[in-house]
């Protein structure tokens, strides 16, 4: 059941995942210019012919639709082609800058779940009480702030405090752990704090709801410890919200960190979607947009069965 429920879930996000690429086809060749504007700049000094071949060569010279569905036949074999910019292979780009994303990833919602989770239960159980009150203050303003703006805090505070600090730029887990450390910190902070907001929100809502369940109050009638129903029966079932919001969210870190990538200097794919939009580099953008769309259904389906883990209840259909 298991296997068959995963393959109708993948063969219904298709269609979404074809849509959405086509979508962002459409809206980068809106954007005024090609990337043969790009190369020709402002001295242009090619004859109208020069030009055509160019588009030629380029494969700008068929109608979109066209192009969309080349584009999607290549797909299918696993050919992303080549950026029309640097002339390498898009897979080889993507491959390259995907460590660097899923590693602010992994941190980010590691920050955010474990001060997140921990802010919210002792929000719920703490309910109405000054600490309630101070944790969310906190969650709003977190839900408030956006991610430049904490990033551009983070800055100004450890530039200043701390000197020899690495903000900008990335350093390999493998080349120097301690200074891939300080590299991912501040970034990681940056969305995390922000992530964890609304986790503090959602687990606090939550665990609420399930502390006002009747097998609490049971439980609690039968002499079971406070800690016993906070731990042991209520939090099981307030995660489940949690783990929504969590994979949510993780597909956002996973395409949405252009921000971030881009305010700490750090070579991932959002900083690399950025450069291929301003460049008009087409291939990547395509190719991006399409690995992220494929992630996010995955994580979907991987929400799905860790549903069941947490609650054996559930049951995939």
């Amino acid at each position: 059941m298991t296997f068959s429920y995963t393959i109708r879930r993948i063969l219904v996000s298709i269609p979404t995942v074809l849509l959405v690429v086509l979508m962002v086809f459409l809206a980068i060749h809106l954007v005024p210019g090609t990337v043969v504007d790009m190369v020709l700049g402002t001295q242009n000094y090619l004859t109208e012919e020069q030009i055509k071949d160019l588009y030629r060569q380029y494969g700008l010279d068929k109608p979109l639709i066209v192009q969309y569905f080349l584009w999607l036949r290549n797909v299918v074999v696993f050919e992303f082609g080549v950026s029309l910019r640097t002339g390498k292979p898009v897979l080889q780009l993507i491959l390259s800058r995907l460590p660097v994303t899923l590693e602010l990833a992994v941190l980010s919602m590691t920050i955010a779940l474990s001060l997140g989770i921990v802010l919210g239960v002792t929000a719920a159980v703490k309910k109405d009480s000054f600490v309630d009150d101070v944790i969310r203050l906190f969650s709003l303003i977190g839900i408030s702030s956006p991610a430049f703006w904490i990033g551009a805090i983070f800055i100004v505070l450890f530039s200043g405090l701390f000197k020899g600090f690495n903000i900008f730029g990335y350093v390999p887990f493998n080349q120097d752990i301690l200074k891939n450390i300080q590299s991912m910190l501040l970034p990681s902070l940056t969305l995390g704090l922000m992530i964890c907001a609304q986790i503090v929100r959602i687990s606090r809502s939550s665990m609420l709801d399930a502390l006002r369940q009747e097998y609490i109050k049971t439980a609690k009638a039968k002499g079971v410890s406070r800690s016993a129903l906070i731990f042991k029966h209520a939090l099981k079932n307030a995660l489940i919200p949690v783990i929504t919001i969590s994979g949510i969210q993780l597909g956002y870190l996973i395409g949405g960190t252009i921000v971030v990538e881009n305010l700490f200097a750090l070579p991932g794919l959002g900083r690399l979607l950025l450069q291929a939009v301003n460049e008009r580099d087409y291939p990547v953008v395509q190719s991006i947009v399409l690995f992220v769309a494929v992630m996010i259904v995955l994580l979907n389906i991987l929400i799905d069965f860790i549903y069941t883990l947490v609650d054996p209840r559930v049951e995939l259909k």
